[in-house]
């Protein structure tokens, strides 16, 4: 079954592409993901649940889209969560959930600038591709964690094969920017037959 916007996402390749795209498909995200069983925000929901005891801690979630992930956090307990996006439309559709503290606007391809001891935790779940971030995306979002602070993120198999990501991931936990506490690859859109490796990254 052709899809109009899950067809040709993995073609954008800017940031500006990246805003129109997601802005034009924001009243049909939900429903075209679902229909493919987009698992991979429950898998990174549960894979931080294991980690983090606390569950009242403040989460940013990065690239929060329409809220899919944030009501996963929600669900798996986590109480304080705010969402970030590049898309206004997107982030619309996320405060509608009711799972986010509060919303606001974020380009993750350029230096976050958030204030240091906000967040314990950190989730981007489906949000990161290296056809419109740099490497060093990983090292802005540690940056703004303090020492023991979680980071779940997911890469899908596309995002995977990309020698710059894995490359600064390795430097990373090579060199003690971040113990790598989980590596564990399942189902991401089982309906287009595409999966995703969940990691969980914990701030040195």
């Amino acid at each position: 079954m052709s899809e109009p916007f899950l067809d040709t996402i993995y073609d954008v390749d800017s940031v500006d592409a990246s805003r129109a795209f997601y802005d034009a498909w924001a009243a049909t995200y939900d429903a075209e993901l679902l229909a493919n069983g987009y698992d991979t925000p429950r898998r990174c929901a549960d894979a931080l649940a294991r980690y983090v005891t606390g569950r009242d801690a403040p989460i940013a979630e990065l690239g929060c889209g329409t809220g899919l992930g944030g009501r996963a956090l929600k669900e798996a307990g986590f109480a304080t969560i705010d969402g970030f996006d590049i898309s206004t439309e997107m982030l619309g559709r996320a405060r509608e959930t009711g799972a986010y503290r509060n919303t606001a606007p974020l380009d993750l391809s350029q230096p976050l600038c958030l204030p240091a001891d906000t967040y314990h935790h950190a989730a981007a779940i489906g949000a990161l591709t290296p056809k419109t971030l740099p490497p060093t995306v990983f090292d802005e979002i540690l940056s703004f964690l303090p020492t023991g602070g979680f980071f779940v993120f997911s890469l899908n198999d596309h995002a995977i094969a990309d020698q710059g990501f894995n490359t600064r991931l390795l430097e990373l936990t090579e060199l003690g920017g971040a113990d790598l506490l989980a590596k564990e690859h399942g189902d991401h859109l089982p309906g287009i037959d595409l999966q995703s490796t969940v990691f969980v990254l914990r701030k040195r």
